[in-house]
C-alpha cells in the first residue's frame, strides 16, 4: 500500500467480490484475443482504490508463461472485461480495472531460496562458544 495506509474493510471486500467475479469471468475464455487464447488465468488479489473507482488487479497465467503479453492483452481488453464483470456486481460505479503481474510467487521464491543458502544455514547452527539451551 502507498504512503503505509492499510486498506479499510470496505476496499478489502469489494476488492475480494471483484476478485472472484473477474476469477468466473476469465475462466469462462470469452475474450477474443489471439493473446489469450488459451490462457488459464488466476486472480490471487484485487486491491480497490480508496474511492472504489479503480481496481489493480493482479494476475498470473498457469505456469507464469508469456505473463507480459497475457497482461498486456487484459489491459488492451479492460473495457470489454468491466463491462461483462462490473453488471453482476451490486456496486454504486463500475470500478476501472487495470491489470499487472502477480509477482508474490517470484518473491516467496527469492525469500525460500535465501533461507535454503550455505550463508544462512551457518547462521542457524548453534556455535560453539554458545551455550545449549537443555544445559541451562
Amino acid at each position: 500500500m502507498s504512503g503505509g495506509k492499510l486498506p479499510s474493510q470496505r476496499q478489502l471486500r469489494v476488492g475480494e467480490v471483484v476478485r472472484h467475479a473477474l476469477s468466473a469471468f476469465l475462466s469462462r475464455d470469452e475474450i477474443l484475443d489471439p493473446d489469450l487464447d488459451g490462457a488459464f488465468i488466476t486472480v490471487p488479489e484485487v486491491r480497490m482504490a480508496p474511492d472504489l473507482k479503480i481496481a489493480k488487479v493482479y494476475i498470473m497465467p498457469l505456469g507464469g508463461q508469456k505473463v507480459d503479453v497475457v497482461v498486456e492483452a487484459l489491459n488492451r481488453n479492460q473495457k470489454f472485461i468491466r463491462g461483462q464483470v462490473v453488471a453482476n456486481l451490486n456496486l454504486k460505479h463500475a470500478p476501472e480495472f487495470r491489470f499487472f503481474a502477480d509477482e508474490t510467487f517470484d518473491e516467496a521464491g527469492r525469500i525460500e531460496k535465501l533461507l535454503r543458502s550455505d550463508h544462512v544455514a551457518q547462521d542457524l547452527q548453534p556455535r560453539d562458544d554458545q551455550n545449549d539451551p537443555e544445559d541451562i
